[in-house]
């Protein structure tokens, strides 16, 4: 089969069957709602500047990262749970483009979850927004969700050579979002924790689309190069993954719950 026709009827089938689950739409509508009053009760009385920074984009990115990550580590979840995942992984498609049609129909739908998120930071606190350069923010918007993605297929293939899928899938939300930035500057963080903070692509992601907003601490280029690096990084970690996991289903056979 043709990549782009396996990538594409992947992701159709995926967004289909995503937002038929109920959890994803209490993810998709309710979750973005929740965030984004969490962080803006935070915020409104801290007497920090940065409310559109941590608050409007914060909740967006949390929301984004919540949708992608629970839903790409869902998926090998169910598909294990039904017997299911060495079937897709034998079939004569590609492997690596149904998870990444899968990956692709789940950060479509979570854009939703962004978008929503920004949606209801404005309509709640009503702050003054001051973007300096919408091109910035558009590339950096894209380069995050690129970095997310990367991020997604890691962390998938990661947990399909993982039998405790839900254990780690339930371990992501929280620490990432605090170990990236999301919600507080990592400069916050322990200097040790900090180190760990930039291995990961979404902390520089973070960074880059602040930028625009804030135009402080870094340049867009002090953000865009290790966010480029990182990516780099974690794309070949997941194609040591690929060999790990083809090993375990072709030689051992034992992807399944069985």
């Amino acid at each position: 089969m043709k990549s782009a026709s396996v990538i594409w009827t992947s992701m159709t089938l995926q967004m289909k069957q995503t937002f038929a689950r109920n959890m994803f739409k209490f993810t998709l509508f309710v979750g973005p709602l929740l965030t984004t009053i969490v962080l803006g009760e935070m915020f409104r009385f801290s007497g920090a500047d940065s409310f559109v920074a941590y608050v409007v984009l914060g909740s967006g990115i949390w929301s984004l990262w919540n949708s992608i990550a629970f839903s790409s580590a869902g998926d090998i979840n169910r598909e294990r749970f039904t017997n299911t995942l060495s079937i897709i992984f034998s079939t004569p498609a590609d492997f690596r483009k149904i998870l990444l049609g899968k990956i692709f129909g789940n950060t479509i739908l979570s854009m939703g979850s962004f978008f929503l998120s920004v949606f209801f930071a404005i309509i709640l606190y009503r702050p003054t927004i001051y973007v300096a350069n919408w091109g910035l923010l558009f590339v950096a918007l894209i380069l995050t969700i690129a970095a997310f993605i990367i991020m997604s297929i890691f962390i998938a293939y990661l947990l399909t050579l993982s039998r405790k899928t839900t254990i780690w899938m339930n371990c992501l939300e929280v620490p990432f979002a605090l170990l990236c930035g999301f919600v507080f500057p990592i400069e916050n963080l322990p200097q040790v924790v900090q180190y760990f903070s930039w291995a990961f692509p979404p902390t520089w992601a973070v960074r880059l689309l602040r930028y625009p907003v804030t135009e402080t601490g870094y340049t867009f280029t002090e953000a865009l190069i290790p966010l480029l690096i990182t990516m780099a990084v974690f794309a070949l970690l997941a194609g040591f993954l690929y060999k790990a996991i083809f090993k375990q289903a072709k030689v051992l056979g034992t992807l399944d719950m069985a």
